[in-house]
Parts: structure tokens; C-alpha cells; sequence
């Protein structure tokens, strides 16, 4: 267990992140497998688990210091390219999932299926660039 909240939170985050991004992985493989209640059940715990980390994540960013990236400079550019890449695609995902989820409940699934072509690469990057920005921030002693 993490010494204080501020080391406890952003590994919190990247263990929702990255259970998301596993969650993502098995919803594409049963939907290719036309199996779609498993399908459905993924993805509606993929959206709980990604909610959960932005209400974690918000939480943690208001009430603790945010911890530094301290690499150098080229390990720097490549953190902060990644950095803003995954904020940018975090504000354009919520839209996206949202309506996915909207289109799914009125069983649009012509709809669906044409956004989750764009929000599917982009939640799964949302997803493994958080963790990777985890490990960049505190490497692998801090789980």
C-alpha cells in the first residue's frame, strides 16, 4: 500500500486505466466474436472503470501535489508529446463514449458501430498511455 494518498491515488488511476484498457480488449474480441452480451457487459464495465478513475483522478488532482516528470530532456519531449496527446484525446473520448453508449441503448447499432470505429483506438489509448504515464512519473517501485 502506498506511504500517503499522494502516492496511493495516481496508482489508483493507472489500475483503473489499465483494467480498462484490458475490459476494452475483451469487449473488441467478443464483438468480433459476435458474442454481445459479453460484449455489452465489458464495455459497460470498461465506462464504470473509466468513470471511477476520472472521478479518482479529478479528486486526487484538487486536494494533492501533482508529482514531476524528472527525466531528461529527450525522455522529457517524448512524456510531454505523450502527456498532451492523452489529455486532448481524454476530452474528445468522453463525447464519443458517451454517444456510443446513448446509441447503444436506442439499439442503434448502425450508429454505434460507426462511432466506436473512432472511440475505440481512442479510449484504448486513453487507457495505456495513463498507465504508461504512471510509469513514467514513479516507475515500478511505487505499485
Amino acid at each position: 500500500m502506498a506511504e500517503n494518498y499522494n502516492d496511493f491515488f495516481p496508482a489508483l488511476n493507472a489500475a483503473l486505466n489499465g483494467t480498462s484498457a484490458i475490459l476494452l480488449a475483451l469487449g473488441f474480441f467478443f464483438v468480433k466474436n459476435k458474442q454481445f452480451t459479453a460484449h455489452r457487459n465489458c464495455m459497460m464495465l470498461a465506462f464504470t472503470v473509466s468513470s471511477a478513475f476520472l472521478v479518482s483522478y479529478l479528486y486526487y488532482h484538487f486536494n494533492y501535489t501533482s508529482h514531476r516528470f524528472e527525466g531528461s530532456s529527450l525522455a522529457r519531449t517524448l512524456y510531454l508529446i505523450m502527456l498532451v496527446t492523452h489529455i486532448i484525446g481524454a476530452v474528445i473520448l468522453v463525447p464519443g463514449v458517451i454517444g456510443m453508449l446513448l446509441q447503444a441503448a436506442k439499439k442503434n447499432w448502425q450508429r454505434h458501430k460507426k462511432l466506436g470505429r473512432w472511440v475505440f483506438p481512442l479510449w484504448m489509448y486513453i487507457s495505456v498511455t495513463g498507465v504508461l504515464i504512471y510509469f513514467s512519473l514513479y516507475g515500478v517501485k511505487k505499485l
